[in-house]
């Protein structure tokens, strides 16, 4: 397993209690990815037959359940429009028609448009192209496009292009904010910071955390959180006060010799540095507020 990066050096009392700080959080979120994994097992994610297949899904499932996601993605196949050419030759109204199962139909018509009339125009339909890019240059490009917002562009850099950034959704902020670990900044930029500031850059691992804390946030960790059933109760602030009011948190537990990495990164799939993603099995209902991801 990669280790944790080590602190620098620290000059005063000031510092060595960040680097404490900093040690301790990120042993929580192994931790807790730890007994996620133990939980549910590896989750196999992106569902999706080809790099193309997930960027249109990271477009349609913005505010939208990912069985619906399948049916609009099952009708552009059946149509035989299933390609960037084919997409981009089609009317935007029959493409709207098309992808209706997955709501807001005519919006993501217009942005599923603008993404393969960009990669007409700069690749030449060759998506491996576009994806071969370092992960900061990806991601800043995707954000350009219309209709592609911080959550999709990062779906797209992690499960298309195999590459390290973490995903922040509903679910993980939930989770996060739950578990007393919120960051001072407020924002998707302070969130994603947590998990890439403490985390290994290892995209095996980023893919498999996030998946899990999807599939924790749909069953367990829900508005309404049922912390009787929670495997992170032992850690988490919030299910440690509603079980037993008073009691203290659990130390993170003992990270030594726990493949956590090696879960990730091959946990029923190839290697990361040459992963693209094949049949996977469907994460059930991805939802998101409406607007762009």
């Amino acid at each position: 397993m990669a280790a944790v990066p080590d602190s620098p050096p620290t000059t005063d009392a000031a510092d060595q209690a960040g680097a404490l700080k900093a040690g301790t959080v990120a042993a929580l979120l192994l931790d807790v990815y730890r007994r996620l994994l133990a939980e549910y097992g590896p989750q196999g994610w992106w569902p999706g037959d080809s790099p193309f297949e997930v960027c249109v899904g990271a477009v349609l499932t913005q505010a939208a359940a990912w069985g619906n996601v399948e049916k609009a993605i099952h009708a552009l196949k059946a149509a035989e429009v299933f390609s960037p050419q084919a997409l981009d030759a089609l009317p935007e109204g029959t493409l709207a028609r098309l992808i209706r199962p997955s709501g807001y139909f005519n919006a993501k018509a217009r942005k599923l448009k603008a993404f393969v009339a960009h990669l007409r125009e700069r690749y030449g339909y060759h998506l491996d192209a576009m994806l071969a890019q370092d992960a900061q240059t990806l991601r800043q490009e995707l954000l350009s496009l219309y209709g592609i917002g911080e959550e999709t562009a990062d779906d797209i850099v992690l499960y298309a292009a195999g590459k390290s950034v973490f995903v922040i959704d509903a679910y993980t902020r939930r989770i996060v904010e739950r578990l007393g670990l919120a960051p001072e900044m407020q924002s998707y930029q302070g969130y994603q910071g947590l998990f890439m500031q403490h985390l290994p850059p290892d995209a095996g691992l980023f893919n498999e955390y996030h998946a899990l804390l999807v599939r924790h946030g749909k069953g367990v960790c829900q508005p309404a959180p049922r912390c009787e059933t929670c495997c992170l109760v032992a850690v988490c602030a919030t299910g440690r006060q509603r079980r037993e009011p008073g009691a203290p948190l659990a130390e993170a537990g003992d990270l030594r010799g726990a493949p956590l990495l090696e879960a990730a990164s091959t946990g029923g799939r190839q290697p990361t540095k040459s992963r693209r993603p094949g049949k996977r099995p469907t994460p059930g209902s991805r939802s998101s507020p409406a607007g762009d991801r």
